[in-house]
């Protein structure tokens, strides 16, 4: 780990699993709320996908604040994050697809925020089962300004489990 204290770490892991739970009802709120997107099929399949992926975030998060709670042992639910890491792969494929097609015939609010959520969640998938795309930290920016992009925790989590 890194200099922080295994209170310091808790409460950060916490508040990510909190605040990914968070954002799906609040970004449901705000864009099909506020904003007013109809909720369409394209719509509802780019949210889907972006909502599952923050679910799989938090899961993880909480998985690891379980990790880091009982040193040594492996990170819960690893088989099922290394399953979700292949599995979600067609089921982006699919949903990228589908909504990109949903724009291409009908163009407009009731397709593009599909096709933009969609486009999010491949993001998350990256962020969370590859490469780091998040860096909110001092020392994450540190890293990222003298390093470049590193392998996503979960990745490596995937990495060293054996």
């Amino acid at each position: 780990m890194n200099h922080r204290s295994r209170a310091w770490i808790q409460r950060r892991l916490r508040s990510l699993a909190f605040l990914e739970l968070l954002n799906i009802p609040l970004q449901a709120a705000l864009w099909f709320g506020k904003v007013g997107f109809p909720i369409t099929p394209a719509n509802a399949v780019g949210f889907a996908l972006f909502a599952l992926l923050l679910l799989q975030g938090a899961a993880y998060w909480l998985a690891k604040l379980r990790r880091v709670a009982t040193p040594g042992n492996s990170l819960p639910g690893a088989r099922t994050f290394a399953t979700l890491r292949v599995l979600n792969v067609p089921l982006l494929i699919a949903g990228v697809l589908f909504t990109l097609r949903t724009v291409c015939v009908d163009p407009g609010s009731s397709s593009w925020p599909g096709l933009v959520f969609a486009l999010f969640a491949v993001l998350e998938y990256i962020n969370y089962f590859h490469t780091q795309l998040m860096y909110d930290t001092r020392e994450d920016l540190r890293h990222l300004r003298n390093h470049g992009l590193r392998r996503a925790h979960l990745a490596r989590d995937l990495d060293s489990r054996g």
